[in-house]
């Protein structure tokens, strides 16, 4: 056996097999295992998905929300043990494979068209 194939082998288990099917444009609620103190709690991060990237276990999705008048974008690693699941709550109709310009838009701006082709 060669060494690419023992980390194929280890990566496979690692992979979730639960996920929907995520793309750009829509609005997911990710369940993020928090550590606080000696307890864990799942604490929910609502937003759009504005980017994805890499395949197998480096696959990440960046997911970018409006908190207190302010965006903020996290990354987040779709099989990682520290994500409990990820929920698409609408399906948005984009043209690009990534949404950066929705950084420069205000308000109302921001808002995608809705998706209904492809069921949630």
């Amino acid at each position: 056996m060669h060494a690419q194939e023992i980390i194929r082998s280890i990566e496979a288990e690692q992979l979730k097999t639960n996920l929907p099917e995520i793309h750009v444009g829509d609005t997911v609620k990710v369940g993020v295992i928090i550590q606080e103190g000696n307890k864990e709690r799942t604490q929910p991060y609502e937003g759009v998905v504005i980017a994805k990237r890499g395949a197998g276990t480096n696959q990440s999705i960046t997911v970018r929300r409006i908190f207190q008048g302010v965006g903020v974008e996290r990354v987040f690693l779709v099989h990682s043990p520290r994500i409990e699941s990820i929920k698409i709550l609408r399906r948005g109709k984009v043209r690009r494979a990534k949404l950066y310009y929705l950084r420069d838009r205000v308000g109302k701006a921001t808002r995608l068209k809705q998706r209904f082709d492809r069921a949630l």
